[in-house]
């Protein structure tokens, strides 16, 4: 039950954050897609770093583990285009519809069923897939430190340079 809870106090949090933020907006959703608004690029990159820090801080201090899950490049390409499809159609993303219908947007309805019709195909066809689509690319449990070599620590500081410098060159841009 405390598990549960968490979740519900997280989901709330995150839901205020992604209102708060603007990105629930059709207009930043139509942006990021025709890259004349990064807002949405910006949050999400910003919630990667945020997250990358956390976790491995929450590593480093032994508060949790580290559970890698297998690189399937094929099952990642296909889930991609699935994904980038809908939410070009849609104009929201399976998180920001569930927002947007937070906010009253009942078009948002719309990914929801989306998210619910796709999940119970890719349970019908995983049988399948589990023999053909996630056996393209599977490159096992490797993250990238590990596959150069390094301290997790070096990627992490380089990602947020390579971040920041993004970040600079899009509010140049006015983007």
């Amino acid at each position: 039950m405390k598990m549960l809870i968490y979740g519900l106090v997280t989901g709330i949090a995150f839901g205020f954050i992604l209102q708060k933020g603007r990105v629930l907006r059709y207009d930043k959703q139509l942006g990021a897609l025709l890259f004349k608004d990064m807002t949405i690029i910006k949050f999400m990159l910003t919630s990667v770093l945020v997250g990358m820090v956390g976790v491995y801080l929450l590593v480093d201090l032994e508060l949790a583990k580290l559970s890698l899950k297998t690189t399937v490049l094929g099952g990642n390409i296909l889930g991609g285009l699935i994904f980038g499809l809908g939410w070009g159609l849609l104009g929201y993303c399976p998180g920001t519809s569930a927002g947007a219908l937070g906010e009253g947007r009942w078009d948002a309805i719309w990914g929801i069923f989306g998210m619910i019709a796709g999940a119970a195909l890719y349970a019908e066809a995983f049988p399948l897939m589990k023999r053909t689509v996630l056996t393209w690319g599977n490159f096992g449990k490797i993250s990238l430190p590990q596959l150069l070599g390094i301290n997790h620590w070096l990627v992490i500081v380089v990602f947020i340079g390579g971040a920041l410098l993004l970040f600079r060159f899009l509010e140049k841009k006015g983007l």
